[in-house]
């Protein structure tokens, strides 16, 4: 695999990761309020849950001493009474019970079992052969109202009389369910107690998260979010900023500098970016000056020896001077051009691309059909139109002038445009392909047609752009050049 596939396959694993600082931030941070309102909702219900056990059982244990002090009650009366102090209770109230006296244990379906039904039961049973004497004979249930039956016929508690039911036993609107418990008290005679849990204490399932919990999550959520994006915008715009001026990077000397504003780092940023431009201004000026310099004081003396040699009465001699004054002024003019190519002061805007190629091609059309072809289309991009008509011709020239002909293949992708350009010629050697960009270095010696600079420029323009140029064989034969431009 290759380095740009390798490249590619590890940028598609984290294609599901923002580029953006905004979006990292706000995606780190809402994994890190996750995690921790996860871990604190996870003691927090741990710690909720066990207070409602907690509260479920001391509840169940006073209902349970209730219920032993009533069974303690009924075995002190005489039989003779005992029926007129259930009539009493049913008239009148006083308890937290449906009491009555059966000849027989009621069976009834109970609720499912769980671990607060198991916890609960054992504690009521506890409490009642502590005050009753462990041979009692007892039984202890949870029972749905719905499935509630009550007295020696089974009968459902809607059937009695509305004023029995209302001392003894409320259900709505709650409906919870109802602890029955059935102590015999004599041979044949049960004393038959039922009580409704009390709230809140009206579930005997493990609940969720409750929903109260929930709700704070998302508000908080709901409101943090919109804050801190806000926040974290206001901080990067400086850097935006910044990195649209290193994208193009302005060395007019009519450009203002970047206002130095943000947060400390950011500042120290932006002041190192306008020194870093204030430096390779006055960089670029004085070679400018210097090339100016050194072209206008190569004239005169270029013209002294021009005269000199028209002196010379031997014509060889005259000949090989005159070519060697005519490579001087060539290789001073080509130095001078090199830097003009290479410095190209213009703004950026939007550029018809596929366009541009198109028309590059349809110009190779009178030296020969086919010579130059363009596949593909991409959107326009927004760069330097002169420099980037440069660089591409340089590349189609190279092509055509080394391989005869040139195919163009244009790659249109959210972040980047890829321009590939392949001829048909015989390929470079690895040593060569590591000078190849060097100025003045020429791939084939016995050519005279240029001075080896245009490949240079044309990787200098891509990287002015913030992009790169490569350069590799075909295994087919011929060069493959790909020039990479990012879409900002």
């Amino acid at each position: 695999m290759s380095l740009t596939n390798r490249g590619e396959s590890a940028g598609s694993g984290r294609r599901w990761f923002p580029s953006s600082l905004l979006g990292r931030v706000l995606l780190l941070t809402l994994l890190a309020m996750a995690s921790a309102q996860i871990i604190s909702s996870v003691a927090w219900i741990a710690t909720f849950r066990a207070q409602q056990v907690q509260g479920l059982v001391a509840t169940t244990r006073n209902l349970a001493q209730s219920a032993a002090a009533t069974a303690q009650f009924f075995n002190s009366l005489p039989l003779e009474y005992r029926h007129i102090v259930l009539d009493q209770l049913r008239d009148m109230g006083g308890t937290r019970f449906f009491v009555s006296l059966n000849d027989r244990r009621i069976n009834m379906t109970p609720l499912p079992d769980t671990e607060r039904k198991r916890l609960v039961t054992e504690e009521v049973e506890s409490v009642l052969r502590r005050r009753l004497g462990n041979r009692i004979n007892l039984h202890v249930d949870f029972v749905d109202p719905a499935n509630l039956r009550i007295l020696n016929s089974e009968m459902p508690l809607d059937a009695l009389p509305q004023s029995w039911a209302h001392y003894a036993l409320t259900l709505e609107p709650l409906n919870p369910p109802v602890l029955v418990t059935q102590v015999e008290v004599t041979e044949d005679e049960w004393l038959y107690l039922a009580a409704a849990l009390p709230a809140p204490y009206v579930s005997l399932e493990d609940e969720g998260i409750p929903g109260q919990q929930i709700l704070f999550l998302v508000v908080m959520i709901a409101i943090l979010f919109p804050v801190l994006a806000w926040l974290i915008r206001q901080q990067t715009r400086p850097l935006r900023r910044l990195a649209r001026a290193a994208r193009d990077l302005p060395l007019e000397d009519n450009q203002p500098p970047l206002v130095e504003k943000g947060s400390a780092e950011i500042v120290a940023v932006t002041r190192s970016f306008n020194t870093m431009r204030r430096r390779l201004q006055s960089y670029i000026s004085d070679r400018n000056q210097l090339f100016r310099a050194i072209s206008h004081d190569l004239k005169t003396p270029i013209t002294r020896l021009r005269l000199r040699v028209d002196l010379i009465e031997d014509d060889a001699m005259r000949e090989r001077l005159e070519a060697d004054l005519r490579e001087l002024e060539l290789l001073a003019k080509n130095a001078l051009q090199s830097i003009k190519d290479s410095d190209i002061h213009e703004n950026a805007e939007p550029v018809d691309v596929e366009r541009m190629l198109r028309d590059m091609a349809e110009a190779y059309q009178g030296d020969g059909p086919g010579q130059v072809t363009v596949q593909g289309h991409c959107r326009a991009y927004r760069g330097k139109p002169l420099a980037l008509k440069r660089c591409f011709g340089n590349l189609v020239d190279n092509a055509v002038k080394y391989g005869n002909r040139a195919l163009v293949r244009i790659e249109d992708a959210a972040g980047e445009l890829r321009i590939h350009v392949e001829d048909e010629g015989p390929g470079v050697s690895e040593d060569q392909l590591a000078r190849i960009f060097e100025p003045y270095y020429r791939l084939d010696k016995n050519q005279h047609q240029g001075f080896g600079l245009g490949l240079g420029i044309a990787r200098n323009i891509a990287q002015s752009h913030g992009g790169e140029l490569e350069i590799s064989n075909r295994s087919t034969g011929g060069l493959h050049v790909t020039l990479t431009l990012p879409r900002h």
